[in-house]
């Protein structure tokens, strides 16, 4: 028993289980004949997942049963079959959609992948695909939306019922022609299944990277325009100017316009200089009268010897002579406007051009940076890297060592006071009471001590430590 699917891709005929799922195919094959599934959409395809369809609606939220066409929406799902139990395992299952109740409709899917496991017992399978597997991967290889939706819609035309075992329910009524299209395909805004959509058929290989090329150029140009390098996307460099490189750092302009001279008359020549140190950055731009000069030039002075040098001549590629719509330029008359234009950060490389070719940066942008990168760093460090972690190292050795220090002096002064020492510590315990009754400090702060008196102790305490290391050598020897 199979069934003739007409797509918009390819035929597809469909073997089905009438035996294993005689419900389910009988399902199928009066909704075929009753054309039901004409000029539904493959609304969800997912690749090597499947491909879904047999919704009228083409949302995936209608269709309905055999039954309930005959009957009414009382009957539009129908209670699956779940024995005997057939697996998604091959390319081409074709099965119908569980609605969430394990019951179904009129919608199915075919499998574009093997080994779909997860979908067995889940969704009831009906059948497979004899022929038209190739037009299965077709489907399969549609560029879809992030619904899974195809951009270009694929849709079922035509069924044709090839073998029918089954006697058709009560009042069912085929129609006696197939249904024109509906409404929503000629009124939709996607793109039909019928256009076509290759705009390199029948180029050669060259005429297509032509194509590719032209469009990632307007591409790039439209970015260029975004960020403010260039004042119009559409814009293009002025044609009777030449760009001259690989100059002599002596070469003037005044021998490019002596040279160029003998080609044409000649409204401008400039040598593009450093702006700090004023010297030759060996390229420049010169200007013509004429477009023909400017051509009869290039052909004749490329890799021509000036200065000891060979220039290289090309067409000029600028476009800083070039002022569009939408660019904002602010004129160095006006410093109100220059200045609101830094702090707002609508200056471009164009706001205080001239008629001369300038650098990348411009003399407002070295206003907004005056510093090179060389001064930031002696600014922000004036030590290297190794004097720091030895004057941290230090500090830090410093604070340890005042720390065990008074630690070292504040048990000894314990160890005096608990031997009943009448020496140093009574008398310091003595000016503290006193230093409390005349309203000092609180009584368990202690006044500050002299340093010559700290050194006695610390220099008692080597010695004592010293004479403890000799008796214990002693004792070694000895023994």
């Amino acid at each position: 028993m199979a069934v003739l699917l007409e797509t918009s891709q390819g035929d597809i005929v469909i073997d089905l289980y009438t035996e294993q799922r005689p419900k389910c195919c009988l399902n199928f094959l009066k909704l075929c004949k009753l054309k039901y599934y004409n000029f539904c959409l493959f609304h969800t395809v997912q690749r090597n997942f499947l491909a879904q369809t047999g919704d009228p609606l083409g949302t995936g939220e209608g269709g309905t049963s055999v039954w309930g066409v005959i009957k009414g929406e009382e009957y539009r799902f129908f209670e699956g079959e779940s024995a005997p139990r057939l697996k998604h395992e091959k390319l081409g299952t074709v099965s119908m959609v569980n609605n969430g109740h394990g019951c179904h409709g009129s919608q199915f899917f075919i499998t574009t992948g093997e080994n779909l496991d997860f979908l067995d017992g889940k969704h009831t399978v009906f059948g497979e695909v004899a022929e038209g597997v190739d037009v299965v991967l077709k489907i399969n290889e549609a560029y879809c939306d992030k619904q899974g939706r195809p951009y270009q819609d694929i849709r079922v035309y035509h069924t044709v019922v090839l073998e029918d075992p089954f006697d058709d329910p009560e009042g069912l009524v085929a129609p006696s022609r197939s249904p024109s299209p509906p409404r929503e395909i000629t009124d939709s805004n996607r793109i039909g299944a019928e256009e076509d959509v290759d705009d390199f058929k029948g180029m050669s290989e060259e005429q297509i990277l032509e194509v590719i090329s032209i469009r990632e150029a307007k591409a790039n140009a439209q970015i260029l325009e975004m960020v403010g390098d260039i004042p119009d996307a559409d814009g293009r460099p002025p044609e009777n100017v030449l760009f001259v490189c690989k100059l002599n750092p002596a070469t003037t302009a005044e021998d490019l316009e002596i040279i160029f001279s003998r080609f044409g008359p000649i409204l401008s020549s400039e040598v593009i200089k450093d702006h700090k140190t004023g010297d030759s950055l060996q390229y420049a731009f010169i200007e013509f009268e004429k477009e023909d000069d400017c051509i009869s030039a290039y052909f004749k002075m490329d890799n021509v010897l000036i200065d000891d040098r060979r220039i290289h001549v090309d067409f000029c590629q600028s476009l800083a002579k070039v002022k569009g719509p939408r660019r904002r330029t602010f004129s160095e008359e006006d410093p109100v406007d220059l200045k609101k234009a830094r702090n707002d950060g609508l200056v471009t490389k164009q706001k205080t051009r001239t008629a001369d070719y300038e650098m990348v940066f411009d003399e407002v942008e070295m206003a907004r940076h005056p510093e090179t990168k060389q001064e930031k760093r002696k600014r922000r460090t004036s030590d290297s890297d190794s004097e720091r972690k030895y004057s941290r190292a230090k500090e830090r050795g410093r604070r340890d060592d005042r720390r065990e220090r008074s630690e070292r002096h504040g048990r000894d002064e314990e160890s005096k006071g608990r031997r009943g020492d009448s020496g140093h510590y009574r008398q310091e315990r003595e000016r503290e009471r006193k230093w409390d009754d005349r309203g000092g400090r609180e009584s368990h702060k202690r006044p500050r001590r002299s340093r010559s008196r700290s050194r006695e102790r610390h220099h008692h305490y080597h010695k004592k430590r010293e004479r403890s290391r000799s008796r214990s050598r002693e004792r070694h020897r000895r023994h």
